[in-house]
């Protein structure tokens, strides 16, 4: 403890050191800048020359003209290798690739060459620019991309463009993504700044997507300067008002499926040295998350966005830069038709007509979550000299989450233990830091040093209350018999003793059970990476080290190395790198997750397996290796592909609550995740341009449980150290996206194939001779009972959710299947069943079954070709084929969800 007290006060004293060693750059922390001067062959400066840069794989394509001076700029560049063109009347075309990949600017000096009168320019991208000699496996996402995309979330629209223009993600529901066979291990850098927490619809607000220029995915070995959870690390840069002298904006409003709509507005302004972008947006929606149901029921939702980017250069040297942004979201736990109708309280737990034991109606579940997200990070950047750039910043970010409970508890009640108890919960998580940065370009060395440090404040106040009138007559005391009378309605031991105050089914009601909480996380980060270029070598070394001090303390020394190695004669780039990562607890309701299993009245209503366990959460480790290829095929395709294999002690992953979206961060003693990515790329030709990504990874945790709360599927317990696949496993995936727009100002067409093979199903009937819940028919032919992996029996509903079908006859939500099924009359049109006494948790897992969705786009965005003013048309069809098909069922760490059913949306924009 001593010891990370002690190495966090002397990074603070670094940082203050260096802060009042230079007095205040010039761009963001995670972008660069290029900048230079154009000249005639005799010295002279040529103005009004046009420069343009152009990565041809990202789609990046910006321009200038030089002024009096000859003097040209390009700010808050992503880093990426571009393709410099600068043209002028009657002078010889100039090309030359540059390559930002720091905050510390590139500086050209060109010099024009005098053309003969007639000559054409044509400047086409070759081979070579398609590659990058980059020892990091990651995918460049530009605006003129997403721009075109159809996506299936609006609230959670950068995810979806995650899950579609990246290679190794798995799709789930609510915004939620699997990035290479790991669950929520995924961070974002918006302009520099760490933000590891979830980011999903369900936990916090997402960054509002017009107000990204571009963004890249890190799927490989992260750099050093990258921690925490990296499994997928998506590097964002914000669009920037400063150099746009003449105001630009755009005011966009939707309407389409489900009654949502959307108005959006942002405006870009600014001048040489000062720059303001603004974004404002408001979404109403009737089907705001992934329901459990393919109907739609109790689903509404709307969100409010507000995001601010201003940039000022104080100086010629110092220039500051503050991202502000503040977003409230409001929903509804969607319902299905179990709790839509009550059926809880209809015979499926307790018959009793539909009403409580206080004889009140019980209604329709209506339960309800609220997000509010605010978000300031001001940075401060020096160039020191040519090479050298310092950047301090500080960031202040804070998700307040509440989750509401219907107005009659017992509406919450869930069918087969699913929810046994009404919970509210209202928790915040504030998360603060300060980070530094000095970058040094020199020769073939492009250096980094930083440190980061932050605190995350934790409140959580949770309330429960048992609302199953058969729990407490289902447990058993430490002896194994009944430790409640049903008929006395008395507690005999623990852990009824404990649990009776809080059961409200009691005659005269109970109470509800306070749990509060609070803590901080305090995380200290010191790194050094080199890039190293020497001729067709790439190089990047790196090391940190991380301090964590939260519920529980670890530290860790990571060392980063990755090597490529350019074949220029035959555009191949071949790649290999490791890294040692940190991996540190989920701060969602961490502190319920590490004590609540250790408290007797939380142990049973959370769905621990056993008690004592270790605790709290303590961070993981994981080494990671990747060996990859790049391939340009002339200048028309290029291929970038990654085999990734990772091993990881103290694996983690989330288990749910119910039916909410309340989750749990647990632990489990180790995985193994291994796996392939790949990219294909056709860049620009003649309006046409298509990107496909796949990738198969397998997410093998191995028991037991060490940490958390939340149960685990009984055939798991019964495995002991058996690995099993774990519900984010998926065999292959692909997504194909084309776009053509024939004349560059005229009408546009995008469209999206996506394929799943299906991530492992949840808690599906066993099927085959070696599953407890097999049994013979009336005729002695083998049959499968009806129940969920614990042996609780499925509701018609459940059923029909799944697609079960018993020969002829399929379920509907009112009608159950014949029980048992024999099983050669046993199947699922939404689930994939392993064939009899075939089913292995590790090997032959239950699937959600195969799907393909098929989206499109059709486009305008100057319908009446004005110069100054223009006016956009867009529609777009989601699911075009209206697939029926699931992510995921009843799985312990996700729940039951329905893909999007087809969805038509219009747009009509009008920009200036």
């Amino acid at each position: 403890m001593r010891t990370f007290y002690r190495a966090r006060l002397a990074a603070l004293a670094a940082l203050a050191l260096s802060l009042a060693a230079t007095a205040g750059a010039q761009s963001a922390g995670n972008s660069g800048s290029i900048d230079g001067t154009v000249t005639d062959p005799t010295g002279a400066v040529v103005s009004k020359a046009r420069v343009e840069i152009r990565n041809p794989v990202s789609g990046f394509d910006r321009s200038a003209t030089t002024d009096s001076s000859g003097k040209f700029q390009f700010t808050n560049i992503p880093f990426n290798p571009y393709h410099l063109t600068v043209t002028a009347p009657g002078f010889a075309a100039y090309v030359q690739d540059v390559e930002p990949r720091s905050s510390v600017p590139v500086s050209v000096a060109i010099k024009m060459q005098v053309a003969g009168s007639t000559e054409q320019v044509t400047v086409e991208a070759e081979g070579g620019d398609l590659i990058e000699n980059d020892p990091t496996f990651h995918t460049d996402v530009d605006k003129n991309l997403f721009d075109k995309l159809p996506l299936e979330s609006q609230s959670s629209s950068v995810s979806s463009l995650v899950t579609l223009a990246t290679p190794g993600i798995s799709a789930d529901s609510n915004g939620l993504f699997h990035g290479l066979g790991d669950h929520a291990e995924n961070s974002f850098s918006v302009d520099g700044q760490p933000i590891t927490d979830q980011q999903s619809k369900v936990f916090s607000n997402q960054i509002p997507l017009d107000a990204i220029q571009s963004m890249e995915v890190i799927s490989g070995a992260p750099p050093a300067e990258y921690g925490d959870k990296t499994s997928i690390v998506i590097n964002v840069t914000t669009q920037s008002g400063q150099g746009v002298t003449t105001p630009h904006g755009s005011l966009t409003a939707s309407y389409g499926s489900f009654g949502t709509s959307n108005v959006d507005f942002n405006l870009a302004y600014g001048g040489q040295k000062w720059g303001n972008f603004i974004s404002a947006s408001g979404l109403n929606s009737g089907r705001f998350l992934d329901p459990p149901e393919f109907a739609v029921m109790h689903d509404k939702g709307n969100e409010e966005n507000l995001f601010d980017r201003v940039d000022y250069q104080l100086t010629t040297a110092d220039s500051i830069h503050v991202n502000f942004e503040y977003t409230r979201s409001w929903f509804q736990t969607p319902n299905t038709f179990d709790t839509q109708k009550a059926t809880p309280w209809n015979g499926v737990v307790v018959n009793n007509g539909g009403l409580d034991p206080r004889g009140n109606v019980v209604g329709a579940s209506d339960q309800r979550s609220q997000i509010q997200t605010f978000n300031i990070a001001p940075s401060w950047t020096r160039l020191i000299n040519n090479a050298t750039v310092f950047t301090m910043g500080a960031f202040v970010r804070r998700d307040h989450f509440n989750y509401y409970p219907s107005g009659n508890p017992f509406a919450d009640l869930g069918p087969t233990n699913l929810q046994r108890e009404a919970v509210g919960q209202d928790r915040t998580l504030t998360n603060t830091g300060l980070r530094s940065q000095l970058s040094y370009v020199k020769g073939i060395h492009n250096m980094k040093a930083g440190a980061v440090y932050q605190q995350t404040f934790l409140n959580e106040n949770d309330q429960l209350g048992i609302v199953d009138p058969t729990l407490l007559p289902s447990l058993s005391d430490a002896n194994g018999n009944p430790c409640y009378n049903p008929t006395t309605h008395q507690a005999i031991d623990a852990p009824c003793t404990d649990l009776l105050p809080f059961d409200l089914t009691q005659p005269g009601g109970g109470s509800l059970f306070n749990f509060k909480g609070h803590t901080d996380v305090k995380e200290l980060a010191l790194y050094v990476e080199d890039n190293i270029t020497k001729g067709p070598w790439a190089f990047n070394l790196g090391l940190r080290g991380d301090f964590y001090n939260g519920l529980s303390t670890h530290k860790e020394g990571e060392p980063r190395l990755g090597v490529a190695y350019n074949i220029k004669r035959t555009n191949t780039v071949l790649r290999v790198s490791y890294a040692r990562v940190l991996e540190t607890p989920f701060n969602e309701n961490l502190i319920l997750s590490s004590v609540g299993c250790n408290n007797a009245v939380l142990n049973p209503l959370l769905g621990c397996f056993e008690a004592g366990q270790p605790t709290p959460l303590a961070p993981g480790w994981r080494n990671e290796f990747h060996a990859g290829i790049q391939q340009a095929f002339g200048r028309y395709v290029v291929f970038s592909g990654e085999y990734i294999w990772k091993y990881t002690h103290n694996g983690y992953d989330f288990s749910i609550l119910g039916n909410t979206p309340i989750t749990f961060p647990v632990e489990w003693e180790r995985s193994k995740i291994p796996g392939y990515a790949g990219r294909v790329s056709v860049p620009n030709l003649h309006g046409f341009s298509a990107l496909a990504v796949f990738s198969s990874v397998a997410a093998r945790f191995f028991t037991p449980q060490i940490g958390g709360a939340g149960a685990v599927p009984s055939a798991v317990l019964a495995a002991g150290s058996t690995p099993f696949r774990i519900d984010h496993d998926e065999k292959f995936n692909l997504t194909t996206h084309i776009q053509y727009q024939p004349w560059k100002t005229g009408p546009w067409f995008g469209f999206n194939w996506r394929y799943d093979s299906g991530l492992v199903a949840g808690q599906t009937p066993c099927f085959g001779g070696n599953c407890a819940q097999t049994m013979t028919d009336s005729t002695g032919a083998p049959a499968i009972a009806m129940t969920d992996s614990f042996g609780a029996p499925l509701t018609a509903d459940q059923e029909f959710e799944a697609g079960l079908f018993c020969g002829s006859v399929r379920a509907t939500p009112t009608r159950a299947l014949p029980n048992p099924c024999p099983v050669s009359q046993f199947g699922s049109t939404l689930l994939q069943v392993p064939a009899p006494n075939s089913e292995n948790d590790d090997k032959n897992p239950p699937r959600i079954a195969a799907r393909s969705l098929f989206d499109m786009a059709i486009g305008h965005d100057n319908i009446f070709k004005g110069d100054k003013y223009k006016v956009s048309l867009r529609l777009t069809a989601i699911n075009v084929t209206n697939k029926y098909a699931l992510y995921n069922f009843l799985s312990t760490f996700s729940g039951t969800h329905y893909v999007t059913p087809r969805t038509l949306t219009a747009e009509l924009g009008f920009h200036f």
